[in-house]
């Protein structure tokens, strides 16, 4: 059985000199009754469909089904090719990916919902990005898919991946940690730097509420899922600076379940508050409804 906490699992990634990416192999070959290769292919289809959405979203004006959204990952793309970018074009490619994946959901297009459909911009985003950055290969992506997928358990376990109960901070926050940790991992880190990464995201968005306009995942949710993706990145730069999380994963999970238990019905994925209820909100809202 997965292990309940960061800290036991940092515990048992170390006693046993494996990564968090391995753990969670192992498990679900436990859990799955497969084998390696099974259970590794069909994480690696993950991937596939993941670059696809990303691909499409980034080389094709992509417009949702009620016309909130759409165009903009592919208009990052564009401008991800330019040499005077503010951030510079590894982060507003990764910014492309994020909002084009989000974009291809919002048309029904085929995406993975990682953790959620309303945040699978971010882990996309995150891994293809960095990966492609420092020439990982398709089998040390699907690694880092199974780090961010450990990393999800145990906030599933100890909190919630879903905005209804817990707000954005749940969904988008959760796919950005599994991101980050999981980058962190790929990139060499240990897993207490992974967990560490994650911490960090999580304490970034804490109270981040769920407020879709007309109640559709589209806005203002496809661009959280580009700050998400930048969370990410950022945060796995400042732990493989060495920079660590005062406060541990475990506790930043715990906070976050709390917080989202606090707020209130309509700030959690009802589109009775926030952004939804604002003048422009209820007109959006309105014009779709007809």
């Amino acid at each position: 059985m997965f292990v309940d906490s960061g800290e036991k699992l940092i515990e048992e990634c170390t006693k046993r000199k494996i990564s968090i990416a391995d753990y969670t192999i192992e498990e679900e070959i436990s859990k799955s009754q497969t084998n390696y290769e099974y259970v590794f292919s069909r994480m690696k289809k993950n991937l596939e469909v993941m670059k696809s959405a990303a691909e499409y979203g980034t080389e094709n004006k992509v417009k949702s089904m009620s016309g909130l959204i759409g165009g903009d990952g592919f208009k990052l793309n564009n401008y991800s090719k330019k040499e005077d970018t503010i951030t510079g074009s590894i982060m507003v490619k990764a910014m492309a990916r994020a909002i084009a994946c989000s974009e291809v959901n919002a048309s029904m297009g085929k995406i993975v919902a990682a953790p959620t459909a309303g945040s699978c911009g971010i882990l996309p985003a995150v891994i293809l990005t960095v990966g492609e950055k420092f020439s990982k290969s398709d089998d040390e992506l699907t690694k880092a898919l199974f780090t961010a997928s450990g990393i999800g358990m145990l906030i599933a376990k100890n909190a919630t991946l879903s905005g209804a109960e817990g707000g954005c901070q749940a969904e988008c926050g959760s796919a950005a940690a599994m991101g980050a940790g999981a980058v962190v991992e790929m990139l060499g880190g240990t897993p207490e730097m992974a967990l560490d990464a994650a911490s960090i995201v999580i304490k970034n968005v804490l109270g981040l509420v769920c407020d879709p306009v007309a109640g559709l995942v589209e806005v203002p949710c496809s661009k959280r899922n580009v700050s998400g993706a930048v969370n990410a990145i950022t945060t796995a730069d400042m732990v493989m600076a060495g920079v660590g999380s005062i406060i541990p994963f475990d506790d930043s999970v715990s906070a976050m379940y709390r917080v989202g238990k606090q707020l209130p019905c309509e700030l959690r994925e009802t589109a009775l508050g926030g952004l939804a209820v604002t003048k422009k909100g209820q007109e959006l809202k309105n014009k779709i409804m007809k």
